[in-house]
């Protein structure tokens, strides 16, 4: 029995709640992004009709779009009407798996046995609209990486079947930039060696592939002919990240302990954008030699950038820490997760800041954790640095935003 894999994608989510919110925003061409020098996060069918795209500088879509207006994103209002959806499709669907904070996999193998995968998934999506007022399209098919394709096929308001017998038909003429795990560098590769559409990708032997970009060489030729056996996850939303950190000899070297939070802090970041986290809460703790233990949090709108978070957990524990005593245990907690990347909530912060974030992740990823990172975040204190520090809160706040 062939599955039955549903990809559901909330039509240019951010702008359509802006849109809730202000109906005199339709019809109108709309970027949700930073200032001038911010970088697009979403925008209407009416800006792209002039070429303006996600990721791109704010700048350069006023000038392909002068007549845009520009709003700044509510990741408040965004994570309420994501969890809305997400609610009723729990409420319909066996298994659900949340791929961000707009788009969703269903495995509801079997349904037509008994109604109909389709006729279900179009009904479904009839109720969403209804009751948020969001559009969303769908595409059915018999895995994860075909029925995503297929989704971005329709958009918008699309609602495609693509049956195991039309997969490859559905593929072939395709650019190979439609395969999720294509990005610029393997385009460019494969272009080069006049690859540019599914079907020629397909016909590549997998053995010539591997040997081109490595261990991907096999998934992308899989993908390629349609086969695609990864399993539809049932969504869990993670409640916290954290990290704790004992001396094995309690300290009173303050420095060294505001170091080792912003290092905490920039770890924590790291993981929330590696998994696709904002955090809206941040909270410190500290428990002194005589096992007292002090805990302070404070709110903050949706982000996953250190230089925001650093900041703000080395004020609470300048709060915290006022009895002199020596430090036995310091511990940094993100709550209030929500789904969704860092350049969502970077609409105060420059193309410069994504740019660097983008680059410091990358290598990261690559090189490992701790092949590079903030310098605000080594333990070791110079001597000339000692002769510069106003305060050990202080310097490491104004490191911070540098």
């Amino acid at each position: 029995m062939s599955r039955a894999i549903v990809h559901m994608d909330l039509d240019t989510f951010f702008v359509s709640c802006v849109r809730l919110e202000n109906p005199q925003l339709n019809g109108i061409p709309l970027i949700v992004g930073g200032g001038e020098r911010g970088v697009v996060t979403s925008c209407s069918y009416e800006a792209r009709y002039f070429g303006v795209r996600s990721a791109m500088p704010i700048r350069m879509a006023m000038q392909l779009c002068p007549q845009a207006k520009i709003v700044k994103g509510d990741m408040e209002l965004f994570s309420k009407k994501s969890h809305e959806v997400t609610q009723i499709i729990e409420e319909h669907s066996p298994i659900v798996e949340k791929a961000s904070i707009d788009e969703f996999y269903l495995d509801i193998t079997g349904m037509d046995k008994f109604y109909g995968c389709y006729k279900w998934t179009n009904e479904l999506i009839q109720t969403i609209t209804k009751e948020t007022g969001l559009p969303i399209s769908f595409a059915l098919s018999v895995n994860k990486t075909v029925s995503k394709i297929a989704t971005g096929e329709g958009k918008p308001k699309g609602n495609l079947e693509i049956p195991q017998n039309k997969v490859q038909p559905f593929l072939n003429p395709l650019s190979i930039r439609k395969i999720p795990m294509v990005g610029e560098v393997t385009f460019n590769l494969l272009s080069r060696l006049g690859i540019r559409n599914i079907e020629k990708l397909s016909e590549t032997p997998a053995e010539v592939l591997q040997s081109m970009i490595g261990k991907n060489g096999l998934e992308l030729w899989k993908k390629a002919n349609g086969i695609d056996n990864n399993p539809v996850e049932p969504y869990t939303e993670r409640k916290s990240l954290s990290t704790e950190h004992t001396y094995l000899q309690d300290t009173i070297d303050i420095k060294k302990v505001a170091s080792l939070i912003l290092g905490m802090v920039e770890k924590l970041c790291y993981q929330a954008r590696s998994e696709q986290w904002l955090v809206s809460t941040l909270s410190v703790k500290i428990r002194y030699a005589n096992f007292d233990t002090e805990n302070l949090q404070r709110k903050v709108a949706y982000t996953s950038c250190d230089h925001i978070l650093g900041k703000l957990a080395l004020e609470l524990f300048n709060k915290l820490y006022n009895r002199r005593m020596r430090i036995r245990l310091v511990g940094v907690t993100f709550t209030g997760l929500v789904r969704g990347t860092y350049q969502i909530n970077m609409f105060e912060d420059t193309e410069e800041m994504l740019a660097l974030y983008q680059a410091l992740d990358k290598m990261k990823k690559r090189y490992g954790f701790h092949a590079v990172g903030r310098a605000d975040a080594i333990l070791k204190v110079t001597q000339n640095q000692e002769k510069v520090l106003k305060t050990p809160f202080q310097s490491a706040a104004e490191e911070t935003q540098k």
